[in-house]
């Protein structure tokens, strides 16, 4: 484990180091504003809900995404409370304000990764890939700024995929059952 922690620590130095440059930094903080608070996500999911062929999606993605917050932000990141990197490795900087709260999982990627992927199950790809790749920008960008390590953001990928997964499969089976009745 304790190469695990080692290796998330090197290559947070290592985009640092090499990746990090005056071209990039501005895109990969808007990508991260982006993220803040579900802000992107939560204007998608109700933009969807004018629309009444949409509407359906637009209510999954406002589930996936409480079903984040809930999850991730308010139970999981305070039983693990593992530290920011940005507090252990002296020489990494940090690029946005300290987020304050504890790291694992990232919040800004399971809330991308919730949304992004109830989009990509429910409309047609010409919008569901472009959502997987904001998805993809925003996680991206927790590493780039220094809040995050790499496992903290896979963390959230997983937990915010397997949250739309469920939310999906679950509102269809809501719906298949009153189908029947």
């Amino acid at each position: 484990m304790e190469h695990l922690f080692q290796l998330d620590g090197n290559i947070l130095l290592w985009i640092q180091e090499y990746i990090r440059s005056d071209f990039l930094t501005p895109i990969f903080k808007f990508f991260t504003m982006l993220g803040d608070d579900g802000g992107i996500w939560i204007a998608i999911a109700i933009l969807l809900l004018f629309f009444r062929k949409y509407r359906k999606t637009g209510a999954m993605v406002g589930l996936s995404l409480l079903g984040s917050l809930i999850f991730n932000n308010m139970l999981i990141k305070n039983l693990v409370a593992r530290t920011r990197p940005y507090n252990v490795i002296e020489t990494l900087t940090i690029l946005v304000p300290d987020p304050g709260e504890f790291s694992f999982p990232s919040g800004h990627t399971s809330s991308s990764f919730a949304a992004g992927v109830v989009l990509y199950l429910m409309l047609p790809k010409k919008y569901g890939v472009p959502a997987l790749i904001l998805a993809v920008l925003i996680s991206l960008s927790r590493l780039y700024v220094g809040v995050h390590y790499p496992t903290d953001v896979l963390g959230g990928m997983v937990m915010g995929t397997l949250i739309a997964v469920v939310v999906v499969k679950g509102w269809k089976l809501v719906e298949q059952k009153r189908a029947g009745k």
